[in-house]
This record gives C-alpha cells, sequence and structure tokens, in this order.
C-alpha cells in the first residue's frame, strides 16, 4: 500500500477525515463534495462551488427561457384576459428568481411551486426545474409524493388553459412523459453520487483493513523474532554463566581448564552477539532478510549436545530418526528449538545433573522430542523469568501443529515432552 493510502487510512481509524481532492474542486458539485470529502465544515452547509454557480445560472436562464416562449403564447391565447397575462407573469418571474434557492430548499421550493403552475404558464420551467431538483438531493418517498401530485395535476391544468393548436390528450401525455423524463433523469444523477459516495467508503475500509492486516503481519514476525532471540539468546549466556561461574568458584583449576573455559565463554559470547546483531538487522529492515546464516534443524542436534557437553553438562542423546535429513525444515526447526530450550532449563534449575535428550519418530507418525532430568543435587537459587521459554514453546508447538507437554516426575525430575506432525 503507498503512503498516501496508508495516511488515509490512518486518518479513518483516528476519525479524521483525509483530503480527497487536491485540485479541480471547483468541478465537483458542492453538495458531493461535502460527502466525499467534508473538511473541517464537517456540520455546516456546503458552499457554492464554481460548477454549482454555472449550473444555477444556466438554469435560471433555461427558466426565463421557457417563460418567454409561455409568455409568446399566453398573449396570443385569446381565452386568457390581459390582466390575468399580466399577473401571469409577474409570478412566472418571481418562480424564476427563486431558482436560486433550489439548493437550500429543494423540498420546500418544489411543495411550492406545485400549485403556482396552476395560475401561472410561465412559472413552468421554474417547476420543472424543482422537480429534478428534488430528484437529485432527497429520497425517492419525497419525490414519488411530489411527483404524483404533479402528474395528477396535469389533466386539471390542460382543462383549465387548453391549448389551441394541440389535442387535450396529447398535452397531457406529453407533459406526464416529460415529468417522468425529469424525475428520472433527477433520480440518476443521484444513484450515481451515491455510487461515488459508496465507493469512497470501500475504498477507505479496504484501505484501513490492508493497513490492519500489515500491523498484524508486522506484529506476529516480531514476536516469532522475539521467540528466535529468547531461545537462542538463553542458550548463550547459560553457557557463559556456568563456565563463569566455574572461573569465580575454582580459582585454582588448572591453566588448561581455564583456557578451555575462557574459550568457550568468548565464543558463546561472539555467537550471542551474531545472533543478537542478525535479528536486530531484521528488525530495522524493511523486509525480512534471508541472506543471514542458515536456520538449525533436526541435523544440528549433535552440535548442539556436544556444545552442552563441553560447557560441562551431562547429556545422553538418544536419536532414533532413521533420515534426519528428510524431516521438513520447519518441524526440525522446532524439534531443535525446543530440544535447545530443555537443555536450558536443565542447566538452569539442574545444574550437574545428567540430561536425557531423545529424539524419535518417523514419516507418518509424527517427531517426538523428550527433555528429562532428574531432581537437582542440593539447593538451586532461583532464576529471573522461569517458564517464559517454556510458554513460548507451547505455542511453537501448537503453530507447527503439534502440541507440549512439561512438569515435574514424581521423584522430582522435570520433563518437557513434545510431539510434532511429519506428514
Amino acid at each position: 500500500m503507498s503512503g498516501d493510502n496508508a495516511g488515509q487510512a490512518a486518518t479513518v481509524l483516528t476519525g479524521e477525515t483525509p483530503s480527497l481532492f487536491t485540485g479541480h474542486r471547483w468541478f465537483i458539485p458542492s453538495a458531493l463534495l461535502h460527502e466525499l470529502d467534508p473538511g473541517p465544515e464537517r456540520g455546516a452547509r456546503p458552499r457554492r462551488t464554481a460548477r454549482d454557480w454555472i449550473v444555477d445560472f444556466c438554469f435560471f436562464l433555461l427558466a426565463v427561457l421557457v417563460g418567454m416562449v409561455a409568455v409568446e403564447a399566453l398573449v396570443k391565447n385569446p381565452h386568457v384576459p390581459e390582466g390575468l397575462a399580466v399577473v401571469d407573469q409577474v409570478i412566472g418571474a418571481l418562480a424564476c428568481a427563486t431558482v436560486w434557492l433550489r439548493r437550500r430548499r429543494p423540498l420546500g421550493l418544489a411543495v411550492a411551486l406545485t400549485p403556482v403552475t396552476l395560475v401561472s404558464d410561465t412559472a413552468g420551467g421554474a417547476a420543472v426545474i424543482a422537480l429534478f431538483t428534488l430528484a437529485v438531493h432527497r429520497p425517492f418517498r419525497y419525490v414519488a409524493w411530489v411527483g404524483g401530485v404533479n402528474v395528477a395535476l396535469i389533466p386539471l391544468f390542460y382543462w383549465l388553459r387548453p391549448d389551441g393548436d394541440i389535442h387535450y390528450l396529447v398535452s397531457v401525455l406529453f407533459a406526464v412523459l416529460l415529468t417522468v423524463a425529469i424525475v428520472g433523469w433527477g433520480m440518476f444523477v443521484r444513484a450515481k453520487r451515491q455510487l461515488m459516495v459508496s465507493l469512497r467508503d470501500r475504498a477507505r475500509r479496504a484501505e484501513t483493513e490492508a493497513r490492519l492486516r500489515a500491523e498484524q503481519a508486522q506484529r506476529l514476525a516480531r514476536e516469532a523474532i522475539a521467540r528466535e532471540m529468547h531461545d537462542v539468546l538463553a542458550h548463550r549466556l547459560t553457557l557463559l554463566s556456568v563456565h563463569a561461574g566455574a572461573l569465580e568458584f575454582r580459582p585454582d583449576a588448572p591453566a588448561a581448564e581455564t583456557a578451555r573455559a575462557a574459550g568457550v565463554i568468548r565464543e558463546s559470547a561472539h555467537e550471542a552477539l551474531q545472533d543478537l546483531r542478525e535479528i536486530i538487522g531484521v528488525l530495522r529492515a524493511d523486509e525480512p532478510d534471508d541472506t543471514g546464516r542458515p536456520q538449525p534443524t533436526l541435523g544440528a542436534l549433535d552440535a548442539l549436545v556436544a556444545e552442552s557437553r563441553q560447557a560441562g553438562m551431562k547429556v545422553s542423546l538418544d536419536q532414533r530418526v532413521g533420515d534426519p535429513a528428510a524431516v521438513p525444515s520447519s518441524v526440525g526447526r522446532t524439534a531443535y528449538r525446543i530440544a535447545q530450550e530443555g537443555l536450558t532449563n536443565a542447566r538452569k534449575h539442574a545444574p550437574g545433573t545428567e540430561v536425557t535428550l531423545s529424539v524419535t519418530g518417523a514419516p507418518g507418525d509424527g517427531l517426538t522430542v523428550s527433555v528429562h532430568n532428574p531432581p537437582p543435587e542440593g539447593e538451586v537459587p532461583p532464576v529471573p523469568g522461569s517458564g517464559q521459554g517454556l510458554i513460548g514453546l507451547t505455542e511453537r508447538a501448537t503453530l507447527a501443529g503439534g502440541r507440549l507437554e512439561h512438569g515435574h516426575t514424581p521423584e522430582g525430575g522435570f520433563d518437557v515432552r513434545a510431539w510434532l506432525p511429519w506428514a
């Protein structure tokens, strides 16, 4: 989604209405412009645009021209007295002047001009324009009532003022068709404007939904990165803690053992910094970076166990998977993270015990990962943030379509057991 669209969606969420028209506003009808882009004057009456002034002036001229044609016919009609003709022209002139009020009072103007047309031929053009304006600006129920009354009065009008050159039925039929055409034209204009407003609303909703989907995808990606950060850094930092503690409590250790512990600390710190740098790089980038180091899979379990043993842990690996490379990468990566977190928990909560890591499975049966450690020897100080890793592992296994169970055993140890689908 472009930056302009994102900005419009953001203002919709915050209750503000963006400006949709940056140019040529003069060419948009004021009523439609008020619906599409209310602007700061949301509750005020819309002001006429240049287009409105031009259209209103043209309608005024049209009403005057129709009135002048009616005046010529009125003068030639021998059945109309001269005084009545003068009154007719005065009423017609006033009716033409009211055309300028058609946008403010469309219903009132159409209702007022309906009886006027019975006594004034020259007001016919203004009455037709008022009926058209009513069809454009008001719902159909008002148009139906006023238009129905106008159609019903047409036979009465031509009965009171017959046209000597045209038959009565022909005059009535022509007037009825003209009225229906004017109403239909006005309703078509109104429907077109409503379609534009509905398309505007649909576009804004689509932009808002797209923005929300993008935010949700970004949030899910960040949560996944946070889980990766916990799984990776917790394992590295526990290695640092174990070896730093060994150097602290055994200052008289042999030089070779001290050098080995220092080497493990340096390597673990380097790996932790590298992992942290990659994760922060993904967070800063606009798009995920797939050019980093490959994610570990089930085939990396041997290296993980060797690293833990190098740190002084007693780990027994029982892997009964015929071909670890055949395990799907997503399943293997989840199994690796579960094993890594299980070893990290055992190192933190049961140091010095022998941990058993078991991985079994086959295609169609699924993959089972189990980490077991016996109860610790002596009192173990509490570790900050305990339990967060298991919560993340449970969510990770669930997202992969599997399940994870963990808890204390009757003899006081701790078990982490997960099952992952392997199609």
